[in-house]
């Protein structure tokens, strides 16, 4: 445990931690994704070390995600076959992503910690932030029709490898678990490196296994418990979880993923895109940004003044923030833009009872 330092929390930390939380709450019950693409970089904003971030992270997931799960399920959103399959697969990625942070961590520092995450946001925001983000589009402009599974996954689903094949509910067919054991592995992985297994778990049962945007979204919700609760045990096992963190976040987000749990019942599957696409690449370019403030640390580039570092690290903030705002009200406008339509609908309905 030498070196790690936990950062010191005034009031003002308290409070944009909780606000934070449940933000990332939201769109977890929202999009399935855990909201630790929010999460952790808004952490990292306030100097907390990139592994810190990700462990403290890894800690507040698992209850959340549970509550999220069972909300859900609650609407029928939920595979829990699916989910558990994922999990189990997942948590060895898991394990794995540990073993490597902390190697970075000691040969490196801090520093090099928060750049390899950072570096890692980055480029799996651009690729999937990218992707999800045009497909929105494509879904949009062709009137929002109901989602059917792309080529890819019809392939998967028309595979029959004995011994191999499991039911899923959600699909109504059966797949090879050879096809679901590296996508969870993937996701557990990633996961371990940037604390957002969802960016792997989400997209991949929607494109590679088939199931539909909102499924997919409770049904990462599953596999985010079950790999958290092993992640957290082995980050708290090397000292890097600041319970703090974890608990004050957590307190804002079991509100918030209430609230983008229920938004999901009101919604096309396109916003649900739109959401995990216009977010992830806000918080791209907020961590595009201090990459180049842990290359000077690391003296691999000449180093800044104290101005600029100051510049680039509070412009990276403003940016994180502009993201929590982004993904709130999207999310809060489609909540009530549906609860609007569904009380007009059922006034209709009386009437014309």
């Amino acid at each position: 445990m030498e070196g790690i330092n936990f950062i010191h929390l005034g009031m003002v930390d308290v409070f944009y931690l909780f606000v934070v939380g449940f933000v990332g709450g939201m769109v977890s019950g929202f999009i399935g994704s855990g909201g630790a693409f929010v999460l952790t970089p808004a952490m990292m904003s306030m100097g907390v070390p990139g592994i810190v971030a990700v462990a403290s992270n890894m800690c507040h997931k698992f209850p959340k995600a549970l509550v999220g799960a069972l909300k859900r399920a609650k609407y029928g959103q939920v595979d829990w076959k699916m989910g558990l399959i994922m999990g189990g697969s997942a948590e060895v990625g898991v394990l794995v992503g540990i073993h490597f942070q902390e190697g970075i961590k000691k040969a490196f520092g801090d520093a090099g910690s928060n750049l390899y995450v950072s570096v890692a946001f980055v480029i799996v925001l651009a690729l999937v932030g990218g992707f999800v983000l045009r497909d929105a589009v494509r879904t949009y402009r062709s009137g929002g029709a109901e989602e059917k599974p792309g080529r890819l996954a019809l392939w998967v689903q028309s595979v029959n490898i004995p011994g191999t094949m499991v039911y899923f509910s959600s699909i109504k067919t059966r797949v090879s678990i050879l096809f679901t054991i590296p996508l969870g592995f993937a996701t557990g992985l990633l996961a371990a490196t940037i604390a957002v297994g969802g960016f792997i778990g989400v997209p991949a049962q929607i494109y590679v296994v088939g199931l539909t945007s909102i499924m997919a979204s409770a049904t990462e919700l599953v596999t985010a418990f079950v790999m958290g609760l092993g992640g957290t045990i082995k980050f708290s096992w090397g000292g890097y979880v600041d319970v703090r963190l974890a608990m004050i976040i957590l307190a804002g987000s079991l509100f918030g993923i209430q609230l983008g749990a229920i938004g999901t019942t009101y919604v096309k599957p396109y916003l649900i895109k739109l959401v995990m696409g216009v977010v992830m690449l806000t918080v791209l370019v907020s961590r595009a940004l201090v990459i180049p403030v842990y290359l000077s640390q690391l003296e691999l580039i000449p180093q800044f003044s104290a101005g600029t570092t100051a510049w680039l690290k509070n412009t990276s903030f403003a940016i994180m923030v502009l993201a929590l705002l982004l993904a709130a009200g999207i999310i809060l406008t489609a909540l009530v833009k549906g609860m609007r339509e569904d009380a007009t609908e059922r006034r209709a309905h009386e009437v014309m009872a």
